[in-house]
Formats: C-alpha cells, structure tokens, sequence
C-alpha cells in the first residue's frame, strides 16, 4: 500500500467559509476514503481498464455509507443539505485525493452527470431510480459526446437521432468516451428529435443496446469508458427527461455543475502530490542538507501553495454560488475547473521532478513500496480535456470580459 503523508491542507488552508454540515462530510468522506479506497486505490489506478475489475464493492460501499444521497434534496430521498454542490465538491476533493479514477466514474458521473439529470425525469423514473441509486446496486452514464461531436453538441454535429413512434421513441446512433458505459444499468443520452435535441433515458438491457470493449487510456483507469451503439432501441415515453427539444439545456446545465467538480478533482490530486514531495524533501538529503533547505523548491512550492488555496476557494465559491443561485454561476464554474484542471498536472510534474526516481517509479521493486505521483501525473491530464475542454472555459470567461458579439 502507498505511504500515507500528513495532510497539509489541514494545516494550511483555512476552512473559514465552510458551513458545518459540509465540514461533517467532508470527515465522513475523508474517513470512508482512508479506510475503505485508500488500501485499495493503488491497484485501481494502475490496472489497465477492463470490465471485470470494476469495483462492484465499493459502489455497494458508498452506498451503504450514505455518500450517493448527498447532493439531493429530501422530496428525492437525498440529505437535503442547504449546500449540496458544495458538499459534492468537497467530497469530489476527498476522493481525488486518493483515486480520481473513482472519483470521476462514481461521484463526477454517478452524481452529478446521472444523478442531476435524473431530478429531471418523470416521476415515475425518479421513484424507481433514485433509491437504487442511493444503495449502491446501479451505476449510470451520461451520453452527449459522439465520434465526431464532443466539444461541439450543436444540431449539425450530433448524429445520434430519435424517432416518435407509439409509446416513445426509436433511438439510433452512436456514442463514443462514454463513462460507466461497460457496466451501466440505465444511460440518459442526448439525441437529434427533429431538428432539435432532446435527453432520453435508456435501459441499457434494451434490445438493440450495444456496449464495447473499454478504451484502454492513459491514466484514469478506473474510470471505463467505451463506444455505445444503438441500433433501433425502443426508449418509453416516460423516459424523455424534461420536455422534448429541451435536451441541449438539459446537458448543459449537469456538465456546467460538473466542471466544478473537475476542479475539485484536480485540487485533490494536486494536494496529494504536494503533500507526497513535501514529506519527501523533508526526509530526503543532498549535499548534506534536507531538500526542503534548498531556496528553489522552498518558493516553487510556497507559490504551488498559493495556488492552491486559490484554485479550492474557487471551487468553493462556484459550489456556492451554484446553491445560492448566483447569476455569476457559469463563470465561476468554467474558472473553477480552468484553474484546479491545469494546476493538478503542473503540480504533479514539479513534485515528480523534486523526488526523481521516487517520483517516476509506480513500485520499488527491491523493497515492494507503492508510489503515487506517476498515477497522479498521468489521470491528472484528462481534467484539462473533458466536460470542456480547458479552452473552452478560457472562451467562456472571455465571453464575460468582451460579450458574445465578440467572442462568439
């Protein structure tokens, strides 16, 4: 198992615009993720995608320890928290920290992707769904991207296409990065309605339901994804989340609330990286002296601590601003995952670079000693690239400085 380190954002941060009720969940998630993901976390983030090394327990787990109902409102089944995105967020920070494989398929996914949308399902769905949900014994997906639109979900990229037919819909198409897709129970899915865009929810057991093989990717592998084919599958009318038409809203307003928790993932994983190297220079001498005595990285990493602080209260305040309603809410979102996306790598590459060998290797052959700063690198990159690409959110803000007649 990979050394724990001391966690320096207790020491460091202050916890001053945190309500109570998120505090407390943060230590629930902070205990579930240290004695249940955490002795687990190091064969998760290295062991090459496949089907049958989901795992199953830990979905169960979470459930069994409450963590699926938090972001949800009492009507739902959930907590009913008055902070809920911020409660989320912390919990994706917690998670991260330790695995963001996890973190994206089982809270980022499960959560928010799925689990904001289905607020939005029929009633009939809702009662059905949510508390399976909550326990642990399904999994769900969120379908927008597709071979040839992912950043781009406008009418003319989207191929994936619904027909009425009596009772519902015929759905064909084809949806390709689609996370939890291998082992997923029900997908809500964007699809061309006419001349519009529309979100159904599929069942994934449906005739003419096709799932392939997981994309084996560069880091995140915990986190399976896979093309998902559809070939005349019938969706019931009571799974049209919303109202028809309505389905590019629909997903814009579950990834918006997501890229805020890409950000939190990234400063999860930016803070276990610089907690690793910090641990590591106190304990590492060269020339007679500690590491941590050299000026060089004293300043890189006093301006990584700085930045730090900066990229979680972002996140923090785009949470807020998500449950108090603020206006300003998509700004602070795009920023939120531009900042904790691109500081994850950036961290992890000096903190790598600082520990040498014991920074690039994944396990010490001659001693069996694991190390986590070669996983956090490589899953740390996905976050500048999906749910938005990070220059995506540089245009978003830039929409805010300039206007759209401007920017586009």
């Amino acid at each position: 198992m990979t050394k724990q380190t001391p966690r320096l954002s207790d020491r460091l941060y202050d916890d001053l615009w945190l309500p109570k009720e998120t505090l407390e969940i943060r230590d629930n998630v902070r205990t579930f993720a240290t004695q249940v993901l955490a002795p687990v976390a190091h064969e998760l983030n290295n062991t090459p995608e496949s089907v049958n090394g989901f795992p199953w327990h830990l979905v169960k787990s979470m459930g069994e320890a409450g963590l699926f109902r938090i972001p949800f409102s009492k009507a739902d089944g959930g907590l009913g928290l008055e902070y809920p995105a911020l409660a989320t967020m912390v919990m994706l920070e917690e998670t991260a920290y330790v695995s963001s494989g996890i973190a994206a398929a089982l809270i980022d996914v499960q959560l928010i992707l799925f689990g904001h949308t289905l607020q939005h399902a029929s009633p009939t769905v809702k009662a059905k769904l949510f508390p399976t949900l909550y326990a642990g014994d399904i999994v769900g997906a969120f379908a927008t991207s597709e071979p040839a639109a992912s950043t781009d979900l406008s009418i003319n990229a989207l191929q994936t296409r619904a027909t009425r037919v009596t009772g519902g819909y015929r759905l064909t198409g084809r949806k390709r990065w689609i996370t939890n897709s291998p082992v997923a129970h029900y997908m809500f899915v964007l699809c061309k309605l006419d001349q519009s865009m529309t979100m159904l929810l599929v069942d994934m057991k449906a005739q003419g339901v096709k799932v392939g093989e997981p994309d084996k990717k560069m880091g995140n592998h915990a986190q399976l994804t896979a093309d998902v084919y559809f070939d005349d599958v019938f969706v019931p009318a009571d799974h049209l989340v919303g109202e028809e038409a309505k389905g590019l809203k629909s997903a814009l307003t579950s990834l918006t609330l997501g890229r805020v928790g890409i950000g939190a993932c990234g400063v999860g994983m930016a803070q276990a990286a610089f907690d690793f190297a910090v641990d590591y220079m106190h304990n590492r001498s060269v020339f007679g002296k500690p590491l941590s005595n050299f000026q060089y990285w004293q300043f890189r990493f006093a301006d990584y601590a700085t930045q730090l602080e900066s990229a979680r209260n972002l996140y923090v305040k785009a949470a807020i601003a998500q449950d108090t309603g603020r206006a300003s809410v998509a700004t602070q979102c795009a920023m939120a995952k531009l900042v904790g996306s691109s500081l994850a790598g950036d961290l992890a590459r000096d903190a790598i670079q600082v520990c040498g060998g014991y920074g690039f290797v994944k396990e010490l052959a001659a001693t069996g000693q694991q190390f986590p700063l070669e996983a956090i690198y490589r899953d740390s990159k996905i976050g500048e690239i999906y749910e938005g690409a990070n220059e995506i959110q540089r245009l978003l803000v830039a929409r805010q400085i300039f206007g759209k007649d401007a920017v586009g």
